[in-house]
């Protein structure tokens, strides 16, 4: 490999969520937090951004941007952008887009605010799978819309899967309007196979509704997975619109840059009204995410064959040294989702435990996953092998610590 994962980077004090936000994100209930670690000493798993170094190609375009000295007002008025993502998506997916459907946003969340309350009314309900990104019960919440949720399901094998039929009761509902769709799935990890994107799309479409596809982590895939976009199992409906961004697959989040695909028109042009920066971008992201999709496949192969090795360090680590935790292996983005509910029973807020007792950052449970996740954990294993070796390690000692003073007490 010519890029170098194993560099631990300092990133204290650059007002960076990861280490300087954390406090307000996951314990927001516990205003003046102090906890027996230094936040210099903590092992951080949790927000979804990664601990590399962004590939030097970025860097590079950044830099170039940065030697012609002036960062004025910037949108874009060339193709270079669109000609780069499109031949992206044609590369990887192939899958053809028309230009003209392509919106920005400073990123998905946004995004997903914004349309919910533009597709829905009042009275409408948002659909979504659980468990799921917090920030999708959010998306209803901000709108003031209803949020009803259809719990995925464990297959023989263990795989999450959809429960069909509750999926299209919940779609049937008259006051159903707006699916939220995640692909691949977050936290769980799933990679959709066609066959049960066709089934999604059949009931979507039975019933007229609209659907939103996030797909930020398409690019993250384990070794020999295949992304299939939404887009691609329903080509002529109109009432799709597909997210995807270079912010999860090239660690370039605070850049603030997403592609949002709108294919109906109508609903395009609500959206460029209501949003108030509306084809505006930062000068230096806009220099970085050309170069990212016209030249960061390398590092990004680099990179997943990194994290497929992470992923079975943990498999391996759970297998020897926490054998009641559970874990089906994540198809799909950096993030692992383990349940160790049997591990610690008798625990309701796991992420306080684990930052608590082990110095260890991660986002656990209902409250972070909206349902469907009591006793489950998520970790960004996106980070130095060496700093997962240590964080695993905090966590089986944590787990064993409490065991023992549990049993004695």
């Amino acid at each position: 490999m010519t890029m170098d994962f194993d560099e631990i980077i300092d990133r204290q004090h650059t007002n960076a969520e990861n280490t300087d936000g954390f406090r307000g994100y996951l314990f927001r209930d516990r205003p003046g937090l102090e906890l027996p670690w230094r936040d210099e000493d903590l092992i951080r798993m949790w927000v979804a951004d990664m601990e590399f170094g962004v590939a030097p190609v970025i860097l590079d375009a950044i830099r170039a941007r940065l030697d012609r000295r002036i960062l004025g007002y910037t949108g874009i008025y060339d193709d270079r952008y669109f000609d780069a993502f499109r031949a992206w998506c044609r590369r990887h997916y192939d899958w053809e887009l028309p230009r003209e459907q392509i919106c920005l946003s400073p990123g998905v969340v946004p995004a997903l605010f914004l349309l919910t309350g533009l597709i829905c009314e009042p009275e409408d309900a948002v659909l979504i799978n659980t468990p799921a990104y917090c920030q999708f019960r959010r998306a209803a919440e901000y709108a003031e819309r209803t949020l009803h949720c259809s719990p995925l399901t464990r297959s023989e094998t263990g795989e999450f899967v959809v429960d069909y039929a509750d999926f299209e009761a919940r779609c049937a509902d008259p006051r159903c309007k707006l699916v939220i769709w995640c692909n691949p799935h977050n936290p769980t990890g799933r990679v959709w196979r066609e066959s049960e994107l066709r089934r999604v799309a059949e009931i979507v479409e039975r019933y007229g509704l609209w659907v939103i596809s996030d797909e930020i982590h398409c690019d993250l895939l384990r070794q020999g997975q295949r992304h299939i976009p939404l887009g691609k199992v329903m080509p002529d409906y109109p009432k799709l619109i597909t997210c995807m961004a270079p912010s999860k697959t090239f660690n370039l989040a605070g850049l603030g840059m997403s592609n949002v695909i709108i294919r109906d028109e109508a609903l395009r042009k609500r959206y460029g009204s209501r949003d108030g920066i509306f084809g505006s971008v930062n000068p230096l992201s806009l220099a970085g995410v050309e170069a990212a999709y016209e030249q960061g496949e390398a590092w990004l192969e680099e990179l997943r064959v990194y994290l497929d090795g992470n992923f079975r360090l943990l498999a391996d680590f759970l297998a020897a040294e926490l054998p009641e935790a559970e874990m089906y292996p994540a198809q799909a983005t950096y993030l692992a989702w383990v349940r160790l509910g049997d591990c610690l029973p008798d625990v309701e807020d796991l992420s306080f435990f684990f930052a608590e007792k082990a110095g260890v950052l991660l986002e656990a449970g209902d409250g972070l996953f909206v349902g469907n996740a009591r006793g489950y954990v998520r970790l960004n294993l996106a980070m130095p092998r060496a700093l997962l070796q240590q964080g695993l390690e905090r966590i089986r000692n944590a787990i064993r610590a409490h065991r023992a003073q549990t049993q004695n007490a």
